[in-house]
């Protein structure tokens, strides 16, 4: 009984902070208007993330960002059995970034980061037909990221920063018993884990540069997390409330960019990423109440890739159009896809503008739709049952920020 109950509840934790279809780039409206790419450029103080090489190649002595996003998201599930549609009802999320950085010297820059890689909401409500296996899960990260970088020659720059990502999870559900109606759990954590990023920028020609980066795997050790269940008397001693302990490996990512100035007026950029999603092959749980024996869960996901492709058109002194498109690879096989993560192979078509009303002064837009391509999948669910169907998603990403620089 223990192993039906409480094993597939919280094997859910981590699954919103790995996912693909979650793990949405908005670490610059700049870039996201350009397809979410940045490696192989220089356009500005979100350097620090995009690529710590090119802080040095910077114009202005002092680079600032900072700016926001408002994620509009819906997922679909449709049971292929009865044909009926259930929609989750999420609530906007709102992730932010700040970014700054300083020529200390003509070859050595300093900045910091300060930005949200993951902080999204799924609700799937109460009554859908799935809340045995997810109701809710919610994820807020901040990374902050000191950095220093070192101008080599005139024409090559490396970089590389420490991150400091402090995060908590919270994910409620039903729990699938023949013993009372209404029993449901919550689960709680919180952590700190620290890692590394690093770039490498080439300045090759006036119109040409190259940029390469990795950002280093992160074990996020969650301890003492709280399990708090709500259960009919007869189960109470079977599922008490305790902690547990769990390690849980965000993949390491490598990009390669190309930057190219074809003239005054047009940049053209294309990007690849492999994540290193591999690192993920089992989830593993400690808990602390004795009678409630340890888990080991396996996922199993893939590398994956993602090609970002991206152009700006100078209209004027005062005015910059971006657009730009992305395909995002599902790390997810069919044998491990549930509604914790609906997530499959994402298509993601953006546009942009920055406002320049002075030098130093500047307003970026950007707008972000992503399509996620339908898939069919079903999840284990209770002693040997299967629950699923088709899912799709979509979300609508309008971002604003300011610049500043001296």
């Amino acid at each position: 009984m223990k192993k039906t109950l409480l094993f597939p509840l919280l094997t859910s934790i981590p699954m919103l902070m790995f996912a693909g279809g979650f793990q949405v780039n908005l670490q610059g409206n700049k870039q996201t208007g350009m397809g979410h790419l940045g490696t192989g450029l220089t356009l500005g103080a979100s350097n620090v993330y995009f690529n710590p090489g090119s802080m040095g190649f910077l114009d202005k002595k002092l680079s600032s960002e900072i700016g926001g996003s408002f994620i509009s998201s819906k997922v679909a599930f449709q049971d292929q059995s009865t044909g009926i549609t259930e929609r989750t009802d999420n609530p906007l999320g709102t992730p932010f970034y700040a970014y700054a950085s300083y020529k200390v010297t003509e070859k050595f820059s300093a900045g910091i980061g300060v930005y949200t890689p993951f902080g999204s909401t799924v609700d799937w409500g109460k009554e859908w037909s799935g809340s045995k296996l997810i109701q809710d899960i919610s994820l807020r990260a901040i990374f902050i990221q000191p950095t220093v970088s070192y101008k080599i020659t005139d024409k090559i720059g490396f970089g590389a920063g420490l991150n400091i990502v402090s995060g908590s999870v919270e994910l409620n559900r039903a729990i699938d018993s023949p013993v009372g109606n209404d029993n449901t759990v919550n689960l709680q954590g919180s952590t700190v884990a620290l890692g590394f990023n690093a770039g490498l920028y080439i300045q090759a020609s006036e119109k040409l540069s190259f940029g390469l980066t990795y950002r280093s795997q992160v074990d996020v050790e969650l301890t003492e997390g709280d399990a708090n269940f709500n259960v009919h008397p007869a189960l109470a001693t079977t599922l008490p409330n305790t902690t547990f302990d769990a390690t849980l490996p965000l993949p390491a990512t490598a990009t390669l960019g190309i930057g190219y100035q074809v003239n005054d007026k047009w940049l053209v950029s294309v990007e690849g990423s492999l994540v290193q999603w591999s690192a993920y092959e089992s989830l593993d749980f400690d808990f602390a109440n004795a009678t409630t024996p340890d888990s080991k869960n396996a996922r199993n996901y893939e590398d994956a890739i993602i090609v970002r492709t991206g152009v700006q058109y100078t209209a004027s002194e005062k005015l910059d159009l971006r657009a730009g498109f992305y395909y995002d690879q599902s790390p997810i096989q069919d044998d491990y896809f549930s509604p914790e993560t609906p997530n499959s192979d994402n298509y993601g078509i953006t546009l942009g503008a920055s406002f320049n009303p002075t030098e130093q002064f500047g307003i970026d837009l950007s707008t972000l739709f992503i399509i996620g391509a339908e898939r069919e999948s079903y999840a284990p669910i209770g002693d040997g049952g299967r629950f699923g169907g088709k899912y799709a998603s979509r979300s609508f990403i309008p971002g604003i920020g300011l610049h500043y620089n001296f």
